[in-house]
């Protein structure tokens, strides 16, 4: 097969802005609230439901793919992505930009998605099909690594509306170049179940749904008035976005039996590699999406950076990440993904720990920079592996699905990342300072009147602005001193317990690859190893 580089661009261009909408956002929050008139709740609905949409049609686009063509699904979706971007990048209220990002780029995504993985398979062969999967995983770790500085640079001296115009520009680069990808799949000639649809659809979203809404619902018992038989509702959402995917999965095998297609072919899930493919990816987005929650929250919320600021604290991460991509895409030829993702993984693990010793007040330590390179390390290592393990694992007719499972896995682990990293920071953070408050020194009348306050929890914002808060609620100069530096100080046992979560997800990771090759994959599909 002649080989075609300017394939893997287009297509890493467009993973490239995939994988930075995600992020390019999180250093840039507070300044888009101010600029829309809005809330923090209605930001956090729009990125919310903006991992929803690609959730919940993920498989429905990567079925579109077969039936449209791959690349003419990439064409649409690029389309599709570039009118949600520009109608975000020119959104004069919240509600527009929800529809321009969460919903239109969201359904973009779907197609593009899927595409990228299945046309990077059909175009590439051999040594070269693992160059370029390692290329597309280098290009989602750039994305990530560059996302923060690139937002924090915008949005400080220009405007966060640039991010999402630059996107407009990107899309129209990969369609204007869309000539450069093949597409030899066959066009399959099916009618899609609109059950099967709904089903994984309703299944999806439920548990995405569920699991993203624990910062503010709890995981069992609640932190708000709103319960389920006097329980968060979290657990009810989650089991019952599971019994829905059951029924999806009786559903597919169903159709099967009948001679009509599915919409997933479970047989898929019983294949070691995928498996590990896709759990190995899903736990490294759990990881960067905690990372990047709980790292801006704190630079931002609790010191007052501005998004620039934010942006050059995570700076060793993301030139790390940027580095060991390409490294990582070096090595590929020459050393087994198993090897190359256990030592990613225990230095993830290790990192994790150098960050939990590192943390002070104003984390400006060398210690939390070698942190945060090492972190930056690991991922860029997984990052240039994953992708191929994952498509390799399947023949050309099943590369579609594999790319849509590719999709779940990583909406899954984001949204899993940001509820149990958000979810242990938050609840440690009013642990802390409620144990703190009832054993400091303050009055009895203060202790219970901050108790009273925040029985509900304690949210998350400057140290700075502590002593005000506490002055409008009439506590004096010196018992606003004090309730100041034991709210400091909780920040700092919070994010050391985030920082802990991190690990112990890492060490998870390491059960997921040991089914990863042990030798160096040659590109060709591996289906028949079960």
């Amino acid at each position: 097969m002649a080989e075609r580089w300017g394939a893997v661009t287009v297509l890493g261009a467009a993973q490239f802005v995939m994988v930075l909408d995600s992020t390019v956002m999180n250093v840039s929050i507070s300044t888009v609230v101010r600029d829309l008139h809005t809330t923090i709740a209605a930001m956090q609905t729009t990125i919310t439901f903006y991992t929803l949409t690609m959730a919940a049609f993920m498989l429905l686009g990567a079925k579109l793919g077969d039936i449209w063509g791959r690349r003419r699904a990439l064409i649409i979706g690029s389309i599709v992505y570039a009118v949600g971007s520009g109608t975000t990048a020119l959104s004069p209220n919240i509600v527009v930009l929800f529809v321009g990002w969460s919903v239109v780029e969201g359904l973009g995504a779907v197609l593009v998605i899927p595409a990228i993985a299945a046309l990077i398979a059909d175009n590439y062969s051999g040594h070269a099909r693992v160059t370029a999967f390692a290329v597309i995983g280098a290009a989602s770790g750039v994305a990530v690594a560059v996302g923060p500085l690139i937002g924090g640079f915008l949005t400080t001296y220009a405007s966060w509306r640039y991010v999402f115009a630059g996107e407009v520009v990107i899309m129209a680069i990969v369609l204007m170049f869309s000539g450069l990808v093949h597409d030899s799949g066959q066009r399959e000639r099916v009618r899609i179940d609109a059950l099967s649809v709904l089903l994984s659809a309703l299944g999806l979203v439920l548990v995405v749904w569920g699991l993203l809404q624990t910062k503010v619902w709890g995981w069992l018992l609640p932190n708000t008035d709103v319960t389920v038989l006097g329980l968060s509702p979290v657990p009810f959402l989650v089991s019952g976005g599971a019994v829905v995917l059951w029924l999806f999965f009786l559903r597919q095998r169903a159709l099967i039996r009948r001679g009509r297609p599915p919409l997933l072919d479970p047989s898929l899930l019983r294949i070691t590699q995928l498996r590990a493919g896709v759990g190995s990816l899903g736990l490294q987005y759990t990881v960067t999406a905690g990372l990047f929650f709980v790292v801006p929250m704190y630079l931002q919320l609790t010191l007052g950076l501005d998004a620039l600021s934010t942006g050059l604290k995570i700076f060793p991460l993301s030139i790390a990440l940027v580095l060991f991509s390409i490294l990582g895409t070096v090595l590929a030829k020459r050393v087994a993904p198993r090897r190359i993702a256990r030592i990613g993984q225990l230095a993830l693990v290790g990192a994790s720990l150098v960050l939990l010793a590192a943390v002070d007040p104003q984390l400006d330590s060398w210690s939390f920079g070698v942190g945060m390179f090492v972190a930056g390390a690991a991922l860029g290592l997984l990052a240039s592996q994953l992708g191929n393990v994952t498509m390799s694992s399947v023949g050309p007719d099943q590369l579609s699905e594999a790319g849509g499972i590719q999709g779940v896995f990583q909406n899954l682990g984001s949204s899993l990342g940001t509820a149990v990293v958000g979810s242990v920071m938050i609840a440690a953070l009013s642990t802390s300072f409620a144990g703190a408050v009832a054993a400091s020194e303050l009055p009895q009348d203060v202790q219970t009147q901050v108790q009273q306050e925040t029985q509900h929890g304690v949210g998350v914002v400057a140290v700075s602005e502590v002593p005000k808060i506490a002055s409008d609620h009439g506590l004096s100069s010196s018992d606003s001193a004090t309730l100041q530096n034991l709210y400091s100080e909780s920040q700092l046992a919070a994010l050391r317990l985030s920082f802990a979560t991190i690990a112990l997800i890492s060490c998870g990771a390491l059960f997921f690859s040991r089914n990863l090759p042990k030798t160096v994959p040659t590109g060709e599909p591996v289906a028949a190893a079960k």
